[in-house]
């Protein structure tokens, strides 16, 4: 009998008239379901992306009213052969850097703070959300606000605790004034990660965790050798949306600095935004947004190699 149920042959996939079978009708209308969001997506973000491709093709409408040449990589020609594009693009390299890295540590911190069993904790969850919630400009203002050398209580606090940086006017230094626009950014953003951190932690099986302890393990030798590991597809998922929209940073710089003192706080989506809008150069600008367009995705497909690339992470 043992042997018998051994050679048993597999059941056959159950099969419709003209041979189709049953995994091929459920992806076929899978298919169906799906397009709708495909024609929806190409609207909203193929189309204008090809829009772009031919608009940066040709000359500027507004410097040559009622005429659009075929220019070919013209506009991409000169736009990467501008200091000032690769100087913002240097500003925002460093802005992404700095201000994800932070946001990131204070994130897992967070994440782990509210992770843990107290009394009010739903009450702390709720609150650390509401400069999520905030829209960034307005934060930004606030911000602004708080570093103003008049009335901002940063010199205020900074005077009465007899501490350097008192009397600075923050927004007149092409260094400090990053200082303001990154603690903004940095305020804005941190619940952010700490919500999708705090996802994957409430995934986490609480059995390592205790084997780990009954083998002596520390908490910090539980954290990296059982957390970082586990946690690592919601932190690269933190990161990809954290750092995009860190790319793309506009309203705050716009808000806080205007991109000064003279260009140094200036960035790439800044730069686009006045070429398009200020100079009415719709071809480079279209150009500069198409290059911002390669470099995001590009940067994505390195996040979603590293995610699919789970061996290795641990050294």
């Amino acid at each position: 009998m043992a042997a018998r149920l051994a050679t048993k042959a597999p059941e056959p996939v159950p099969q419709r008239r003209g041979g189709t079978s049953y995994l091929a009708r459920r992806k076929r209308v899978g298919y169906l379901l799906v397009f709708p969001a495909i024609i929806a997506l190409a609207l909203v973000a193929v189309y204008p992306l090809l829009y772009n491709l031919v608009l940066s093709s040709r000359f500027d409408v507004a410097t040559e009213p009622g005429t659009q040449h075929f220019v070919g990589l013209q506009n991409y020609h000169s736009l990467l052969t501008d200091p000032t594009f690769w100087g913002d693009l240097l500003h925002t390299g460093i802005f992404v850097v700095i201000s994800v890295t932070l946001e990131f540590v204070a994130g897992m911190i967070l994440a782990l703070v509210v992770n843990r069993k107290f009394r009010a904790r739903g009450l702390v969850r709720a609150s650390i959300l509401i400069p999520w919630a905030i829209p960034t400009a307005v934060s930004a203002l606030l911000w602004k606000m708080f570093f103003d050398i008049r009335s901002g209580f940063v010199d205020f606090a900074l005077h009465a605790l007899h501490l350097p940086g008192a009397q600075t006017v923050w927004f007149n230094s092409p260094v400090l004034a990053w200082v303001p626009i990154i603690l903004s950014d940095m305020w804005k953003n941190t619940p952010f990660i700490a919500l999708l951190l705090l996802a994957g932690l409430q995934t986490l099986p609480q059995e390592i965790y205790e084997s780990a302890t009954i083998d002596g393990a520390s908490s910090w030798q539980s954290f990296w050798s059982l957390t970082l590991p586990l946690l690592r597809p919601a932190i690269l998922v933190a990161l990809i949306f954290r750092t995009l929209s860190a790319m793309l940073v506009f309203d705050t710089i716009f808000v806080m600095t205007g991109g000064g003192p003279g260009q140094s706080t200036e960035v790439v989506a800044y730069y686009n935004w006045y070429k398009f809008m200020v100079s009415l150069n719709f071809g480079y600008g279209a150009a500069v947004a198409v290059v911002i367009t390669i470099m995001a995705l590009a940067l994505a497909a390195v996040y979603v190699r590293i995610l699919r690339q789970r061996e290795g992470f641990v050294t």
